[in-house]
């Protein structure tokens, strides 16, 4: 497969609840609905296996770092980040790679 990826891990605040973290994941999931240009998405929670892990991820495809910037900036993903993600993030890491 060729491509562009994006992955996103998340540690929430202390006192996120689960009903937040759900929101989060189905705001996400609207997103592929709503940007044509998202290939393969996947959001999850973190399954609890190994100490120090990130509590949530994202991981989605591209057909290129081009699809990739119109998911960056588009105004729905923006929402949700601004919206869901910011107000319960205590940290956050990313990387970007050509598949």
């Amino acid at each position: 497969m060729s491509g562009f990826r994006h992955i996103a891990l998340f540690r929430w605040t202390e006192g996120t609840t689960t009903s937040q973290q759900d929101e989060v994941a189905a705001q996400l999931g609207e997103l592929p609905g709503a940007i044509p240009e998202i290939r393969e998405y996947g959001v999850g929670v973190n399954a609890g296996v190994n100490p120090g892990a990130y509590d949530f991820a994202v991981v989605a495809d591209f057909a290129d770092l081009d699809a990739y910037l119109v998911y960056r900036d588009h105004p729905v993903h923006r929402a949700a980040v601004d919206g869901y993600i910011t107000p319960i993030t205590a940290e956050r890491a990313s990387i970007q790679y050509e598949l």
